[in-house]
């Protein structure tokens, strides 16, 4: 491998680990502080990747689209809590798995019928369709770029607000001690609702981003929940950080295993998940 390619595997397995990081600090803010099993966690990447294509269809302009989407997103998570997930805090997982389930079903079938079951495309924005040139057959396209510098700005986003705001103090407090919080008077249902709109925001943006890449196709979800779950296990139940960092080295072996050893690909990432585990079965950062 020269280092062009090397670099642009690199460079490829930055973008792919940090969109993780989006979908995957969703689902573990959710799993870790609310309780909740969310197996729907990777239909809202594929919502969000639909709205990119719907949105972006109507508008002529996928920024347009996110801008839009984002907060539909938001008010489509809020809704969900407040229907649905608000009356499983105190139910059994298995009651959890069982909706979170149902709901993937929903999605999939409603997706069916007002979108069909076709694939689809998004076009990539004209000023970010250009590609930098690595070498005289090498290049590598911008818009990767941009994805890998919106999910950095997300997340140094994301530290701020769980760190230094006081909503995220409140965040951090119910995650440690919902009873405490509650006898401080804070209302903790709102912040549940809170954090589970945001958790569905981040994947379905991680979804509009990723749809002129991927394409936007049915039951596109079910692989990233997948690799999800592997990064909130191997990052640490509850934790941000954690879910930032296995997702990058998810990125790295998925992508350098595909390459370097593509015979083992579909293995590598398990394979990663069970050398961490045993090293520290409570994943790699302690929730919080």
């Amino acid at each position: 491998m020269d280092f062009a390619s090397f670099l642009i595997q690199t460079l490829n397995s930055l973008q792919y680990g940090l969109l993780l990081f989006l979908v995957a600090s969703g689902l573990t803010l959710v799993f870790g502080i609310m309780g909740i099993i969310n197996l729907a966690h990777g239909s809202f990447y594929m919502i969000g990747a639909y709205l990119a294509f719907v949105l972006a269809s109507l508008t002529g302009n996928l920024f347009a689209a996110i801008a839009l989407g984002i907060p539909l997103a938001l008010l489509f998570g809020a809704f969900l809590e407040w229907a649905l997930f608000s009356h499983l805090y105190k139910r059994d997982h298995l009651e959890q798995v069982l909706l979170t389930y149902g709901l993937i079903l929903i999605f999939e079938e409603v997706r069916s019928l007002l979108v069909g079951d076709e694939v689809h495309g998004v076009d990539i924005p004209a000023v970010f369709s250009a590609s930098i040139q690595l070498s005289e057959v090498l290049s590598y396209p911008v818009y990767r770029l941009v994805i890998s510098a919106v999910c950095i700005v997300l997340a140094v986003a994301l530290y701020f607000v769980i760190q230094r705001t006081r909503l995220g103090m409140m965040i951090r407090a119910g995650n440690h001690d919902r009873v405490m919080v509650e006898a401080l008077g804070i209302n903790i249902n709102m912040i549940y609702r809170v954090v589970f709109a945001l958790g569905v925001a981040l994947a379905a943006l991680a979804g509009m981003l990723a749809a002129p890449i991927s394409s936007v196709f049915p039951n596109m979800g079910s692989h990233v929940l997948i690799i999800s779950f592997v990064i909130v296990v191997i990052g640490g139940i509850g934790s941000v950080w954690g879910a930032l960092v296995a997702a990058l080295v998810i990125g790295f072996a998925d992508t350098f295993g595909k390459v370097l050893v593509p015979e083992l690909s579909g293995m590598v990432v398990y394979l990663v998940m069970a050398a961490v585990l045993l090293w520290r079965p409570e994943g790699i950062f302690k929730k919080g």
